[in-house]
């Protein structure tokens, strides 16, 4: 396995043609598992070399305590992708989440790194058992929970997931981090911890985690919403339900966001116009999250702003010596000051 290339070695442009020459239609989908691996480094490679087989592209996390996968693959190949789940003892029966919405360029190469924790909280594990999470609901139960007076709904996502889309009446914390927002959330719960708390993700993964430590907390009835937004909307578009989901869902791949409903939450952050186009600033040393309506994009060149609008006007070769030595980040243009509850509109 050694002599295997367990890594991208291609350039964007490169990785775009071919995904169009191979022009495969593809599922994109997420999963988690907890378990205890005993080594992800082995694991890692092991999935690498399994996973390149099938033609997987994706962003996936192992640790010693499971694996966090966004990908895309061949749709074809999609029960082969399954068996090599089913060839590892504590990954067989993993649901998998299927995005609400397909894009054959979701995910542009594979990358998969070990990692401290699938998902970066800042908990100390061994003081709470983290296996006895909340009450997992479906959409149906989901649903009822939400009409009832004495349920809280909490958004685990961070702000800038869910100021683009949310259920309605949730809470939405200001944190920009998980690991912030845990305890944000403890503090805002603090008056409500005989209430029906239910907790909503992306996929769930994070809600497995905050539900433990709540209950590890002394909240009493704790309950998180199965699959996340992605199963949510699977259940509510195949058994006719009602959609309690507002805007759209903010993913962590190139397409930044699926279409739930038609609700437009958001504002351009640059006008003010109601809209809710996620993108980067252009400026690859600047990288700002934000939200930005057409006219913005046009007018600013797809920056946040006139000092990046005019270093994407340099000569290529300029504004790469220009970002010697910088190190884009995921940022946001605008945060939110404190945590505020959804509208229900």
């Amino acid at each position: 396995m050694s002599k295997l290339h367990l890594h991208n070695k291609w350039d964007k442009e490169t990785l775009l043609n071919k995904l169009e020459q191979d022009g495969r239609p593809r599922t994109t989908l997420s999963f988690y598992r907890y378990a205890k691996v005993a080594n992800p480094d082995f694991l890692r490679n092991h999935l690498f070399s399994a996973w390149s087989a099938v033609g997987v592209l994706g962003r996936i996390y192992v640790s010693y305590e499971g694996i966090n996968a966004q990908l895309s693959l061949p749709s074809e190949e999609l029960e082969a992708f399954r068996s090599t789940l089913e060839d590892i003892d504590w990954l067989r029966n993993t649901r998998l989440n299927i995005a609400i919405e397909g894009n054959d360029k979701s995910f542009l190469k594979l990358i998969i790194k070990v990692r401290d924790k699938i998902v970066a909280d800042g908990l100390n594990d061994g003081g709470f058992d983290v296996t006895d999470c909340g009450q997992h609901v479906s959409a149906e139960e989901f649903n009822a929970l939400a009409s009832q007076p004495d349920t809280v709904i909490v958004d685990m996502r961070n702000h800038y997931e869910s100021e683009v889309g949310h259920f309605k009446g949730a809470v939405l914390p200001a944190s920009e981090t998980f690991r912030d927002e845990i305890k944000e959330v403890e503090s805002l719960l603090e008056e409500k911890r005989d209430e029906n708390i239910v907790l909503y993700c992306t996929g769930g993964i994070r809600c497995e985690k905050a539900s433990a430590y709540l209950k590890h907390k002394g909240f009493s009835n704790v309950h998180q919403l199965e699959g996340g937004i992605i199963e949510y909307v699977r259940q509510v578009r195949t058994q006719g339900l009602d959609n309690q989901f507002q805007g759209v869902n903010f993913v962590f791949d190139e397409r930044m966001a699926e279409r739930v409903s038609d609700d437009v939450v958001a504002e351009c952050h640059q006008c003010g116009t109601a809209c809710d186009h996620m993108t980067n600033c252009a400026n690859a040393a600047c990288n700002v999250l934000m939200v930005q309506c057409p006219t913005c994009a046009e007018a600013m060149d797809s920056t946040c702003g006139s000092t990046c609008k005019a270093f994407v006007a340099l000569p290529p070769e300029e504004q790469k010596a220009k970002r010697q030595g910088t190190r884009p980040e995921r940022r946001t243009l605008r945060q939110p000051k404190k945590a505020r509850v959804a509208k229900r509109l």
